[in-house]
């Protein structure tokens, strides 16, 4: 398998804060060197595994040939087994880093490290930024351990790793790489969270470590949402001055008054220059889930590639709606649907297993 290339800096914890290095935390659409995922294997997080281990071949098969994937794998025996599913989907395994090491679970953006750049002398510098994970709010014990990942991962890029010593998690925010940054309430303000900080408080740690001089925050996420309320199953940034927006159009649905609560917060926002921003409504698939409950199923769950945009479906009449307006605000790119209807049972889709790599 191909070699994870490193960046040639201690990782050691640095005396200054990423803003008064002048890093910042990059948009997911400017180019990426790889991007992360952790192989799914816990049955108490998906019961067809079968199926959803597809979901993720599907991934990497669609991923590439644009961009490296970087994947964790539990041990020798599971590495040995995905190399062979690789094999068998003619998937390029030069373009495939198998990193072997013990985790919990598959939600890579919610443990994983938020990578941050800075231009230096022409050059891009990549350093990261490990949060606590203290899975979302202690409500899985046994998940918690995941909270070292970013650190195992640094023993082998030795990069410069800031660890702010607060809990959050990388599905939490989205932003434009301009200085603008959209989170929620429900989530960052809650009190399993940091019940210590104020919102105030809150803001500074993200301009300090993710470089951002204005934040947009929005109210509630969508039912089914364990995470209280990701801002990536509501609202994305495609380009520095426009925001999709999941919207329910249906007035008994349960989501219909949240989003129409958060769509009306983004028609009055700002972005870091004073400007309005341009909103556009992103359908809902309507309910996904069972006799147990709702899923926290959406096409706001996009992973914007160098070359492609995946986009969670969930065979409801509304995935070509949604997927024609993503080929509309990303032309450049090729959009291509993969259905998530059994992986949105771990109650996430492609975003929340993913973390972008930026270039350098």
């Amino acid at each position: 398998m191909k070699s994870s290339r490193t960046n040639k800096r201690s990782d050691a914890m640095p005396d200054k804060i990423p803003n008064e290095l002048g890093y910042h935390m990059p948009a997911e659409w400017e180019p990426h060197d790889a991007i992360w995922l952790s192989w799914p294997h816990d049955p108490l997080t998906f019961n067809q595994m079968d199926k959803v281990e597809k979901v993720f071949i599907n991934i990497i098969d669609a991923i590439h040939k644009s961009e490296r994937v970087n994947l964790l794998v539990k041990d020798k025996e599971m590495m040995d087994r995905i190399e062979l599913l690789l094999k068998n989907k003619k998937i390029d395994i030069r373009q495939v880093n198998l990193i072997v090491h013990d985790y919990a679970d598959v939600w890579f953006r919610d443990y994983g490290p938020i990578f941050i750049v800075k231009q230096s002398d022409g050059k891009k510098n990549i350093a990261m930024v490990h949060w606590i994970f203290n899975a979302w709010g202690r409500k899985y014990h046994a998940l918690m351990k995941d909270t070292i990942i970013p650190e195992i991962i640094n023993r082998r890029m030795k990069l410069l790793c800031f660890r702010p010593g607060i809990v959050m998690e990388g599905g939490s925010v989205d932003v434009n790489g301009k200085g603008t940054l959209i989170t929620t309430e429900q989530c960052l303000l809650n009190k399993n969270r940091n019940p210590n900080l104020t919102k105030k408080q809150i803001e500074e740690y993200l301009k300090n470590y993710l470089s951002v001089r204005n934040i947009i925050w929005l109210k509630n996420g969508i039912a089914g949402d364990d995470t209280d309320g990701h801002v990536d199953d509501i609202a994305r940034f495609v380009n520095p001055t426009t925001i999709v927006c999941v919207f329910e159009e249906d007035k008994n649905d349960e989501n219909y008054l949240p989003l129409k609560e958060n769509l009306e917060i983004l028609k009055k926002a700002r972005d870091q220059d004073g400007n309005p921003l341009k909103i556009i409504k992103l359908p809902m698939p309507g309910f996904v889930g069972d006799g147990d409950g709702r899923l926290p199923a959406s096409y706001a769950n996009f992973y914007i590639g160098n070359k492609i945009v995946l986009v969670p479906v969930f065979g409801h009449k509304n995935d070509r709606k949604a997927m024609n307006i993503l080929k509309s605000v990303f032309p450049n790119r090729e959009v291509i649907g993969i259905n998530c209807t059994e992986m949105v049972y771990g109650l996430g889709t492609i975003h929340c297993a993913s973390q972008q790599q930026p270039s350098i």
